[in-house]
């Protein structure tokens, strides 16, 4: 038999299968890719260890070799390779990212001289004026020793008055930024690691001018931004006005603790964060304005592509308010999704459509990888998303008369803040342990109002106000947004307007977050079914998940057991920051007072014998009770090399072990062995928490 007669042996069904599925993606792979990179990205900031440059040439060979063999499989399976191969770039971009942030970063208390431009000035929890200074000097440091920024908050604010520019000189303590309150909690080293912050920490100095403002474009933008907020504030009085700057601005510094916590109590505080909301709506009004202008003009409308007119025209008002409102990251993702949309549209493609989401995420991680593991990516991305299939959906269906016109335009207003809220929903509440349950109501109140009133007419007043005529547009934003100041207080004062819920295990988020992007890039049923199956699967982990029994602070002087009544706490005051986020992250909404005054859990609750220092002077007392009942011992001070005989087969947590770990927590399993746990080891050995405390 010759041997161009035999058969070719027929393709294994799966694999056929799979290089069904794979070729059926043509045209709709640029979401997947986003994926793909998203979770090389975010593989890399869940890895114990930081890679070495061996290991990322290695990676960086595989890469190409697995693109090479996509190449050769483009007609059949190729699609599987290139995936894996996106992923590992993202790897590759996030630790190249950084390495190019890496800067010296503390490693003692400091107390001295600081000196250094202001570059951005906000204001700390407490309502202090707080400075984030470039080009810094401190006293004994060279400047391989010394961090790029540091950030000081001013509790004296009788000196010179900052402003960006002005190159400053005080006397501050500064120290390392500090680890997570408790194992697996938000890692703030990490988020200062990427915004270059070396340094923390605050001065009650009056702050001295050093030398006279600096120039450059964005100083230049920065003093604008504080003329432009200051006006707002003089033209709009009151709460009005600082909240006028806060959306334009993007200076929120004088907003009231009631109006900050009405917002969020309400599930509005996102129309005060410059995103893609109002980076959308001036965009989206400058867009029609010039459409709707040329279209008076039918020798240009019937003629001339105006539509691509009025996204050429809006471009620049996008960069624009990019700088106005100061640039921050949550702004610059609103700016790239807004410039793929209107480039999308010069090019006469949809604006709207999943591909156009896709680059502008591709485009974001590779600029800003640290950005995933951020609540602000995650839930513009996802609303993004949410209402691109929500509109593409509807636009494949007959739309009656009420829904077209005006009425259709206030109608898709309203769906989009329905949509909007149920995307983002589950990741506020993962993130914020909150939930504002009546916020469905209060967007549809609110929303609407600030699309087509106060970011309008703000935007009208600023363009008038050379000319002298921005009262009147100023007047009628400010009665905008009194009404949504209104609503947020009704709101927040219904009963049980805000509901907390415990912060989950660290699988929930990387789970939801895969299977909500898998299920919007997904063109089938088998992908749609595995995004399903793994947000079901996050949402049965978050249910099933617990707290720990008892949390220890990384100085060894607050200690939180969890009871039948809650989480007691040993101090009733001091230590607040860390009190208030390990009652948020239980879903508690007392206050740290009240937690302090329950009653204190004993061994027969937790299962766990527990010994606390409260000062130097308890520290014998504290080791006597564990010689007689062995167990745990915290203490907020170095012990001492005679006392370890005292308390022998106790575990000592002192000061100076829980710098090296930080914040510790105990929690008690089902055959009753202890399960320790240690913020460090839960960071794992990366360039923002090696060396830290050492």
């Amino acid at each position: 038999m010759h041997p161009a007669d035999v058969a070719p042996p027929a393709p294994h069904p799966w694999s056929a299968r799979l290089a069904a599925e794979c070729q059926a993606l043509r045209g709709h792979r640029l979401p997947w890719i986003a994926v793909a990179f998203g979770t090389g990205v975010g593989l890399y900031f869940a890895l114990p260890a930081e890679p070495g440059s061996a290991a990322a040439v290695v990676a960086a060979l595989a890469c190409l070799l697995l693109f090479a063999v996509a190449w050769g499989l483009r007609g059949s399976v190729g699609f599987v390779p290139l995936m894996v191969a996106v992923s590992v770039t993202g790897m590759l971009a996030a630790q190249m990212r950084t390495n190019l942030v890496a800067g010296p970063v503390l490693g003692f208390r400091y107390y001295g001289a600081v000196e250094g431009r202001v570059v951005d000035i906000d204001r700390s929890a407490s309502g202090a004026p707080r400075l984030t200074l470039d080009r810094v000097r401190l006293d004994g440091l060279g400047p391989d020793e010394t961090p790029r920024r540091v950030r000081v908050s001013l509790h004296d604010e009788a000196g010179a008055v900052p402003r960006p520019g002005l190159r400053v000189m005080t006397t501050a303590h500064l120290t390392a930024p500090p680890g997570p309150t408790e194992p697996g909690g938000f890692d703030f080293q990490r988020h200062a690691w990427f915004l270059k912050l070396g340094g923390i920490g605050y001065s009650r100095v009056p702050l001295l001018l050093a030398e006279p403002p600096s120039n450059g474009i964005s100083l230049a933008v920065a003093r604008l931004r504080a003329a432009i907020g200051n006006g707002l504030r003089e033209r709009l009085p009151g709460q009005v006005g600082q909240v006028a700057a806060a959306i334009t601005t993007g200076d929120r510094a004088g907003l009231s603790d009631q109006v900050t916590e009405d917002l969020r109590a309400s599930n509005l505080a996102h129309l005060l964060a410059i995103s893609g909301l109002h980076m959308g709506l001036l965009v989206g009004f400058v867009f029609w304005a010039v459409r709707g202008g040329l279209a008076l003009i039918p020798s240009l409308a019937l003629y001339h592509p105006t539509r691509a007119w009025a996204a050429a025209a809006a471009l620049p008002f996008a960069l624009a308010y990019l700088f106005l409102s100061g640039g921050g990251v949550a702004t610059q993702r609103a700016f790239v999704m807004a410039v793929v949309m209107l480039g999308a549209v010069l090019l006469g493609r949809r604006a709207l459509s999943l591909r156009s989401v896709a680059i502008a995420a591709l485009l974001v991680l590779l600029w800003r990888p640290e950005s995933l593991t951020g609540p602000g990516f995650q839930m513009s991305f996802a609303a993004t998303a949410a209402l691109v299939i929500a509109f593409g959906a509807l636009a494949r269906t007959d739309r009656p008369a009420w829904m077209r016109g005006w009425r259709g335009a206030v109608i898709s207003l309203l769906l989009s803040s329905v949509v909007a809220g149920l995307a983002t929903g589950p990741i506020a509440a993962l993130h914020f342990n909150r939930v504002g349950q009546y916020g469905v109501l209060a967007n549809m109140l609110a929303v609407p109002m600030m699309g087509f009133a106060v970011m309008p007419l703000l935007f009208i007043g600023l363009m008038l106000w050379p000319f002298g005529l921005e009262d009147l547009p100023f007047r009628v934003a400010g009665w905008g947004i009194e009404w949504i100041l209104a609503v947020a207080h009704r709101v927040a004062e219904l009963p049980g307007s805000t509901g907390h819920l415990p912060a989950p295990t660290w699988q929930v988020l990387p789970l939801l977050g895969l299977g909500l992007a898998i299920f919007g890039a997904a063109r089938g049923n088998l992908s749609r079914g595995t995004g399903v199956v793994l947000v079901a699967v996050a949402g049965l982990i978050w249910m099933q998940g617990s707290r720990p029994d008892i949390l220890i602070s990384d100085d060894g002087r607050l200690v939180g057991t969890m009871g039948p009544s809650g989480r007691w706490l040993s101090r009733e005051k001091g230590a607040s920051f860390v009190a208030g986020v390990w009652l948020e992250n239980d879903g508690d909404g007392a206050d740290q007072a009240t937690a302090a005054a329950r009653p204190r859990p004993d061994m027969t609750e937790t299962g766990i014998v527990l010994h606390q220092a409260r000062s130097k002077g308890d520290v014998p007392a504290a080791l006597q009770a564990c010689s007689l009942d062995p167990g745990w011992v915290v203490l907020p001070v170095p012990m001492e090399p005679g006392q370890q005989t005292i308390a022998d087969g106790c575990i000592i947590l002192d000061v100076k072990s829980l710098s090296r770990t930080g914040a510790v927590s105990l929690s008690r399993l089902a055959d009753g062995a202890v399960l320790f746990r240690t913020a460090r080891q839960m960071q794992g050995e990366r360039p923002w928490s090696m060396g830290q405390g050492d």
